[in-house]
């Protein structure tokens, strides 16, 4: 039977039932972020197909469109390409009421809205049937077009305030969300535990030297400090990182001072001096594996935390910029429809945060259990 360290850690932590709850939830979060466009209704960059007639769309909804026009020279991209970046839509579409075909034209009835009478419109019988047509046996034309040239899409989240599939978008901002607490997370890591481990170490000057800037950068507020690292280093995706990244990283090199300071002084680390291993070594090789539980947690803890600045920036403006989809921009764009009848656009994101910052915090509540051996039953 294994009983190494790591498992008897798993073990703890499967038993805390709400954690791996949430382990699963994250899971299953991130399997969706990777699949993105392979599984979303709307496959167009960024699910940024806009149809205003169709604005506001409550949930469940489903509607017949006409494809009016098709691209046949549009550029296929591969399945890999189409996952990460989608792929362009080969043609053009209009929602509809209803359809009939005569001798010289397709005539389409397009939705316009509920309250609104659809307007018609008529098409070239050639848009659609070429001279090398040929109809199957038993076929009409109009089930013809019916076969070829119409669709119908549910809309299970509804749409936004330019058209837009909701679910979609939602999905595709699951990858803001992760890829922005993940890259932040890994900054502050980097940084946290390098300054951490330095400082724990050293002691004496040094270590007052990096306190007081812990302490400094400690005492600003995350989000004013997140917002002027934003303007240093401007709008976008890829500055969030940075930005989020370098506000995060004081809880981890506050843990790490503390956890080496206490143990630079044992016996396994006086052996590895003894030994003559370098000071690198002994940080990295023999203290910080020690400390490895206790800056998962705090990990844990700042990917929630990361999300909800991240959240914070694209609510102001600074974070991802339109149309990429992200669950704070889309509350931007809808937070005055809460007290209206469209609150379903501002809730479903908001919802999405919320229940993915608690995921986390699970997360990081069920590791610092199942990390912290005191008080576990110990059989001889």
């Amino acid at each position: 039977m294994n009983n190494s360290p790591s498992k008897k850690v798993w073990k703890r932590f499967k038993r805390n039932k709400l954690a791996f709850g949430g382990l699963i939830f994250i899971s299953l979060l991130m399997l969706m972020g990777i699949l993105g466009y392979l599984i979303i209704p709307d496959q167009t960059p960024y699910a940024n197909t806009q149809r205003l007639q169709l604005n506001k769309i409550k949930p469940g909804r489903t509607f017949q469109f006409l494809i009016t026009s098709k691209d046949k020279n549009l550029k296929q991209v591969n399945v890999l390409e189409k996952m990460f970046f989608g792929q362009e839509a080969n043609f053009k579409s209009i929602p509809i009421t209803s359809v009939r075909v005569t001798d010289q034209e397709v005539i389409a009835y397009e939705y316009v809205g509920d309250d609104e009478k659809p307007i018609e419109k008529r098409f070239p019988i050639t848009n659609f049937f070429s001279s090398n047509t040929t109809l199957p046996a038993g076929q009409t034309a109009a089930q013809y077009l019916n076969d070829n040239y119409v669709y119908k899409q549910t809309f299970w989240l509804g749409t936004d305030v330019y058209g837009r599939d909701m679910l979609s978008r939602m999905i595709l901002g699951i990858r803001v969300s992760l890829s922005v607490g993940l890259m932040a997370v890994l900054i502050s890591l980097f940084i946290g535990v390098s300054l951490g481990a330095i400082a724990g170490y050293f002691g004496g000057k040094t270590d007052a030297a990096i306190s007081w800037f812990m302490n400094v950068v400690w005492s600003l507020p995350s989000l004013l400090l997140v917002i002027a690292i934003s303007f240093a280093l401007g709008k976008g995706f890829w500055q969030i990182f940075i930005a989020v990244g370098l506000s995060t990283w004081v809880d981890v090199a506050r843990l790490v001072r503390g956890q080496v300071m206490s143990l630079k002084e044992v016996e396994f680390v006086e052996a590895s001096k003894a030994l003559g291993f370098s000071t690198a070594r002994t940080i990295i090789k023999h203290i910080l594996p020690n400390v490895a539980g206790p800056i998962l947690v705090v990990a844990s803890a700042n990917f929630a935390s990361a999300i909800l600045l991240e959240t914070g920036l694209s609510f102001l403006g600074f974070g991802a910029q339109p149309p990429m989809p992200s669950w704070g921009t889309m509350i931007k764009e809808h937070y005055g429809y809460i007290i209206m009848d469209a609150a379903y656009l501002a809730i479903l994101p908001g919802l999405a945060i919320m229940l993915t910052v608690y995921a986390f915090n699970l997360i990081a509540i069920g590791l610092r259990d199942a990390f912290d051996v005191k008080g576990q039953n110990v059989t001889v």
